[in-house]
């Protein structure tokens, strides 16, 4: 008789082989027993017990278990025909030890029968932890750069978002997490400067400190100094180092500044990159500073890396507004046949921030059109506007998209204005903004194909405004021969049915309707139908960085623009951006903590539009 792993067995007689009781191997409530467990049975008419290994959901650490028997029985393999390989390992990573690989799927194993009396695999397990020459659990199958690992974002975002994400157990538990930046620290140092930033879900906080521990146990840190090609080997090997030799794919956070982007690209891509599996870079925003210079940046990264590669991230897309737009679009009979001009009357995207921001810092020079409008904004409108997809997949989304942004009639001074918030030392608010850096943008934006075609699409953004807010109002037509005119008033507007999609103040999908009031005569009212989030979900929301970052993990990339949409994005608001750069767009002045420039409200009235008060 003989004890096989998938393809690999041991002889033995069946008299030697005891099992003292049930042993659990692990969580989810697998058990070894004398005869009735599903991991073991026998092959008939050979006299082999065979303990499927491949096949059956057990845990990573019985790997140790194997190589622990295969070292501690000292045997030699025994070369058998093809034609006995009746069980394929399924197993990712192969066996290695001094004797070099263990993977030959067709080997049997002789053991002299006085060589195994008894299995208790709890004890194994033990000992194969502490005596395995190569710890296979620790082995990551996927690895995390972040390239800036001691700037403000990194600290603030990406490295409490991967610890959520490894908390709630969307990162495999050998993850490695790597910092690389130009300071000389060690790794305890990063783990010191990370360790103050990490929460755990206030919705179940169990075992937070240990899985804190455990993440900052695989956490490291490497010194790129001033040469990056230099500094990219380094990470490289000390990636090399941490994977062990197994497969392992890997996924680099550029959080640089747009100077020093295309060299680190460039050096990432030509010594960092595994060739054991796929590689993943996640760049920030803005693309670009115009039309040019992100065409330049495209085609430079189009030569180190495939576009399937490349995630441009923009955390303001990572909202549950947004990917609720086309949940309660498709998924919802009721909406998809009003969702046209003919029913539609007009489109509202508004994101106003408090002073609690502070811009100057934020913007770096670059204003609200190339760093919010280009890309969340104009991004917004793609996916509301977008035709039905062919698939949930993430490349039949981005072909919808293009399509639209393709389609949006190049912008014009006249259906745009821009502002900028009065800058004081006494307000505490950054005073480094040139003269023409814009703050605030509002403007109308017309989507030139069938379905839309005449139907404003109403954009304010700005900061420094009175609150921060972000919604999506979506206003339908007067009903034609409204038999009830008579009891809604001289205001007709304000009985005008919407549907409003709220990320901030409060997450809420709302939609406006007529109503009688109660008691005698007719009198009518507008009322919400209010689903309310935070009443309705007893649960804490992810962070927008979590959900993209899990995106990239998952290769699902409908969330980040392709170089396509890039270039289409520019073409709208390349007028804008030219006729500024020549001074020919003026830029009005707004209080901070008020409602932005008096334009934006005739600009609304202009395009026959009723301006919805904060």
């Amino acid at each position: 008789m003989s004890l096989s792993f998938s393809s690999t067995s041991i002889a033995f007689s069946e008299s030697s082989f005891t099992f003292a009781r049930p042993t659990n191997l692990c969580s989810n409530g697998h058990t070894i027993t004398g005869g009735a467990s599903n991991c073991f049975h026998s092959v008939a008419g050979s006299g082999r017990l065979v303990l499927n290994v491949g096949g059956s959901p057990l845990c990573r650490r019985f790997r140790g278990f194997k190589l622990w028997i295969l070292e501690k029985l000292n045997f030699q393999p025994t070369k058998q025909p093809k034609s006995r390989n009746r069980f394929k390992n399924n197993l990712d990573t192969g066996f290695s030890n001094d004797k070099g690989p263990l993977s030959d799927s067709s080997s049997i194993l002789r053991v002299p029968d006085d060589k195994v009396t008894s299995m208790e695999y709890p004890s194994l397990l033990q000992t194969s932890s502490s005596t395995s020459p190569m710890d296979v659990s620790r082995e990551p199958s996927l690895c995390i750069a972040v390239i800036g690992a001691t700037g403000e974002l990194a600290r603030r975002k990406i490295f409490p978002a991967l610890f959520a994400l490894y908390y709630s157990g969307f990162l495999p538990e050998n993850v490695g997490i790597f910092g690389y930046s130009r300071k000389n620290i060690t790794d305890e140092d990063l783990r010191s400067i990370i360790a103050s930033t990490l929460t755990c879900r206030v919705d179940h906080q169990q075992y937070c400190g240990d899985k804190i521990d455990a993440f900052l146990d695989r956490t490291y840190y490497v010194n790129g100094g001033f040469d990056n090609k230099h500094g990219m080997s380094l990470l490289n090997a000390r990636m090399d180092q941490i994977e062990g030799g197994s497969k392992t794919n890997r996924i680099f956070y550029l959080s640089v500044p747009q100077e020093a982007l295309l060299d680190v690209a460039s050096c990432l891509a030509s010594s960092a990159q595994t060739q054991k599996g796929w590689n993943r870079i996640i760049i920030e925003k803005p693309f670009g500073f115009d039309a040019v210079s992100s065409h330049r940046l495209t085609q430079y990264l189009l030569s180190k890396f495939k576009e399937k590669q490349i995630y441009r991230i923009d955390h303001l897309l990572g909202r549950n507004l947004i990917e609720n737009l086309t949940v309660l679009r498709f998924s919802n009979l009721v909406f998809e046949p009003l969702w046209s001009r003919t029913y539609i009357h007009n489109v509202q995207v508004i994101l106003s921030e408090d002073l609690a921001v502070h811009p100057g810092r934020y913007f770096g020079g670059y204003g609200i059109i190339r760093d919010i409008v280009h890309s969340h904004v104009l991004q917004t409108i793609a996916l509301l506007a977008m035709e039905p997809p062919i698939s949930l997949d993430g490349e039949d989304i981005r072909n919808e998209k293009v399509k639209v942004l393709r389609s949006i009639r190049n912008l014009e001074p006249k259906d745009v204005i821009l502002g900028q918030y009065k800058t004081s030392n006494r307000d505490k608010v950054d005073v480094c903004l040139n003269g023409l850096t814009p703050t605030y943008f509002a403007a109308a934006l017309y989507i030139d194909n069938a379905r839309w075609d005449g139907v404003p699409f109403l954009v304010k953004t700005g900061l420094g405004l009175i609150k921060h807010q972000m919604e999506i109002r979506i206003q339908f037509r007067h009903v034609p021969g409204n038999v009830y005119h008579e009891c809604i008033g001289h205001n007709i507007d304000r009985a005008t049915n919407e549907l409003i999609l709220r990320d901030v103040p409060d997450e809420a999908i709302l939609v406006r309707v007529n109503n009688k009031v109660p008691g005698l005569g007719l009198q009518l009212d507008s009322s919400e139908l209010n689903l309310l989030y935070k009443d309705k979900y007893n649960m804490e929301v992810p962070d927008s960085y979590e959900h993209l970052l899990l995106d990239v993990i998952d290769g699902d990339n409908h969330l980040f623009m392709r170089s396509d949409e890039l270039a289409a994005a520019w073409n709208i608001l390349s007028p804008i951006l030219n006729e500024i750069d020549k001074d020919n767009i003026s830029v009005e002045l707004y209080e901070l903590g008020g409602r932005g420039p008096v334009g934006a409200y005739y600009l609304w009235a202009k395009h026959g539009v009723r301006w919805v008060e904060d």
